[in-house]
């Protein structure tokens, strides 16, 4: 039972491939919850769980996170699965498929060992997120956590976000409201949380609650997300830098809100995993 584990910008993952774990059809959510234990287990913010069978030569992906609970899509996961297929001589330099939950996106591996993954299109409309109440597109909106009033946008990108521009931002901020913003019951399917700073026109700032994994050092589909949501509100250009506390990514955010997004990836371990865990 081999891991390989990863990090994007401190946003750590194990990939688990089938191929390893005979029997197993997917992991329990007592095996992902003890694996990723950063103290009972190897410890990490999720598991990708791939490659699996997919249409028309994609490779399939099943992403979990630290809590048991299945991701649609996650952008750094992305980037290191992509990684990962390269390491494992399943792809080069040609661009690919991976096949996830939240959709279908296309990944290339750059010359300069950057990774670029085509995400799909922003979508700000409540049913598709989803956010309670009325059809609409949610962009400044009012809601209220722990005696304070925040304004949000929120948008999906295969998954659920909930963006709230400030100021400034921090993590002690995110640590603090994120837990009650992601089970708001305005997001039935609880939500990912950035608190967004806009820097200039081509820079901006976030810190991050995600759904089923906590406080994060850096996240893909939220850096796409909160740059969509910086751009419909007409703070930036379509070329932005989200910086995080893990790093930077490079988003270029096209006319319909499709989102490519451009970042690095680090080898970190290989190993076995032992029966005696679980």
């Amino acid at each position: 039972m081999r891991f390989h584990k990863y990090h994007a910008l401190g946003n750590d993952y194990l990939v688990l491939n089938p191929a390893d774990f005979s029997g197993w059809t997917a992991p329990t959510v007592e095996q992902i919850r003890v694996i990723c234990h950063r103290n009972f287990g190897i410890g990490s913010d999720g598991i990708l769980w791939g490659p699996l069978p997919a249409p028309d030569g994609a490779f399939g992906l099943r992403i979990f996170n630290p809590d048991g609970s299945e991701a649609e899509k996650s952008g750094n996961g992305l980037r290191i699965f992509s990684r990962f297929l390269q390491d494992i001589g399943r792809v080069g330099r040609s661009p690919f498929a991976i096949e996830t939950i939240g959709g279908r996106v296309r990944s290339v591996i750059r010359e300069d060992g950057l990774i670029t993954v085509a995400m799909g299109i922003v979508s700000f409309a409540s049913a598709a997120i989803p956010v309670a109440g009325p059809s609409r597109e949610v962009l400044n909106e009012r809601i209220s956590v722990l005696g304070r009033e925040f304004t949000y946008c929120a948008a999906t990108i295969g998954n659920p976000h909930c963006v709230i521009p400030l100021p400034e931002v921090s993590p002690e901020l995110a640590r603090r409201f994120g837990p009650d913003l992601e089970t708001h019951p305005n997001f039935p399917r609880r939500t990912n949380v950035q608190f967004l700073q806009v820097l200039d026109r081509r820079n901006i700032r976030i810190e991050i609650w995600e759904r089923g994994a906590g406080y994060t050092l850096a996240s893909g589909s939220s850096s796409s997300a909160a740059a969509a949501v910086a751009r419909r509100l007409g703070l930036v250009d379509a070329a932005v830098t989200v910086h995080m506390p893990g790093g930077a990514l490079e988003i270029e955010i096209g006319a319909d809100y499709a989102i490519t997004m451009t970042g690095p990836v680090t080898a970190v371990a290989q190993g076995t995993l032992s029966s005696e865990l679980f």
